[in-house]
């Protein structure tokens, strides 16, 4: 080999060792971020240079063709997984590469609130940007078969808790988690209830439940409140719940009960029909199951808000009228004929 191409060789052969060797510092070495942490959601078929570029949007400081050339050495480029990510301090473009192709994901959640209604619930699960919305367009009864569930309404039936699962999980998934533990729940607080209980079943220990949820949200008077529906229910009283009333109204509800809505019979309207209403009204939580199946050892018939939010509870009409004049006759928000 003549001496000039040797030196050329030589010299390509430097050149090329170099550019490796800087490469594989640029890609190991620390990036610097705007804080302690940044967090990069990448959407599904995203590429390795458009995840580079929402890693520098987020502040990290890499340059894209890097990240994409760490992907290509290492055969990452379409094994990149979507997902929400937490980037900490110290993190390299290798160990980067290396977590989404793990799919190294932070674990997502969200919270169905007690009380809230079956409607409300879906809401909450379509606008997750984190589910697989398999259900969407479905009809409540093809959700219950989904689930398992033979009951042929779906009020009630799942459970208000704070879920967490995986990014990009079913919905239906998670529909079934929240239905299955609603049953386990009601089933357990079945076993352990009281005796001499005015219901034919479970079923309607979650309507009496879900009343009771929506009656009150302290925790200390869930048992008194369950006391006086079961009380009124033993003597044959009509229930007489607004929260049942405004649920039978639907959208004709407009924030306030009049005496018209009161007297507008519906299936729900506990002041014009004796007994429980056909359905639950509203997701109970636990607490509310177990004040409906084990509820507190009083007399009381009626009780009326205080206007503090707590309660006061009579045992003879009588007494519940003068609470009510002496709380709020304006408007009492009380069980009562």
């Amino acid at each position: 080999m003549p001496r000039s191409l040797y030196k050329v060789a030589l010299f390509l052969l430097f050149a090329l060792v170099t550019v490796v060797a800087w490469t594989w510092y640029e890609i190991e070495r620390p990036l610097k971020l705007p804080g302690e942490a940044v967090e990069v959601r990448v959407a599904s078929g995203a590429t390795a240079r458009s995840i580079a570029r929402q890693l520098r949007d987020a502040g990290v400081g890499l340059n894209d063709w890097e990240f994409v050339v760490a992907a290509t050495v290492t055969r990452t480029t379409h094994s990149l997984r979507a997902g929400r990510y937490r980037i900490a301090a110290g993190a390299s473009i290798l160990s980067l590469v290396e977590k989404f192709r793990r799919g190294d994901v932070q674990r997502e959640q969200l919270t169905i609130l007690e009380g809230s209604t079956f409607e409300e619930l879906r809401v909450v699960f379509a606008q997750s940007q984190e589910l697989r919305h398999d259900t969407a367009g479905w009809t409540e009864r093809q959700i219950l078969q989904a689930v398992g569930a033979g009951e042929a309404h779906a009020e009630g039936l799942f459970a208000p808790d704070t879920y967490v699962f995986d990014p990009a999980s079913s919905d239906v998934d998670l529909y079934r988690q929240a239905y299955l533990a609603q049953k386990e729940r009601i089933e357990q607080a079945w076993q352990g209830r009281a005796a001499d209980l005015p219901y034919a079943d479970r079923y309607q220990a979650l309507i009496m439940a879900s009343i009771i949820e929506k009656e009150t949200g302290r925790p200390e008077e869930r048992g008194r409140v369950a006391a006086v529906f079961v009380n009124r229910q033993r003597l044959g009283m009509p229930l007489q719940t607004d929260p049942a009333v405004i649920y039978g109204l639907r959208s004709r509800f407009d924030g306030r009960l009049h005496k018209r809505d009161l007297q507008s019979d519906t299936p729900y309207n506990t002041y014009t029909r004796a007994g429980l209403p056909p359905t639950p009204i509203s997701l109970p939580g636990r607490a509310a199951i177990e004040a409906a199946l084990n509820p507190d050892p009083i007399q009381a018939l009626y009780f009326v808000a205080r206007g503090d939010g707590s309660t006061e509870f009579s045992t003879t009409l009588a007494e519940h009228n003068r609470a009510v004049d002496r709380y709020q006759r304006s408007g009492a928000h009380s069980a009562a004929p």
